[in-house]
């Protein structure tokens, strides 16, 4: 679904402790006036059981902070979310922290949706963002 309204989006996954990357993405969506979105990718299994319990609890959070949560099923996570990005006028994701690897979701996610700015947060709370500056040639 498109959306002209620009928009904040938390990147979650199956854990509950992704709370906090909801909560704080609701905090940049209201002070920048945008839709705060939230989106899980889940990678396709044969049992979802085992992370029914986690998602269901980001669900909720994401509606008390007043958004829906889309849960999408991709074996290319990075790929599914610049290609939702691109999709509904996304101008910031929220997730956990780089893990440092050179193929870890931000690293591949930055090569799909270079033009989107970045906000991590830690464990700790922590918030640590990565925005875009003008080239210059």
């Amino acid at each position: 679904m498109k959306t002209h309204k620009s928009s904040v989006l938390a990147c979650v996954t199956d854990q509950y402790d992704c709370d906090r990357i909801i909560k704080t993405a609701k905090q940049i969506a209201d002070d920048c006036g945008c839709e705060l979105r939230v989106l899980s990718i889940l990678k396709p299994t044969s049992n979802y059981a085992v992370v029914s319990d986690q998602i269901e609890y980001l669900n909720l959070v994401a509606k008390e902070a007043g958004a829906d949560m889309t849960v999408l099923f991709h074996t290319d996570p990075p790929k599914a979310a610049a290609d939702f990005v691109k999709e509904n006028n996304v101008q910031r994701i929220v997730t956990g922290m780089h893990d440092g690897g050179d193929t870890s979701f931000l690293v591949m996610f930055n090569k799909y949706a270079p033009s989107t700015a970045i906000t991590m947060v830690a464990k700790n709370n922590m918030v640590y963002s990565m925005d875009l500056c003008r080239q210059y040639s």
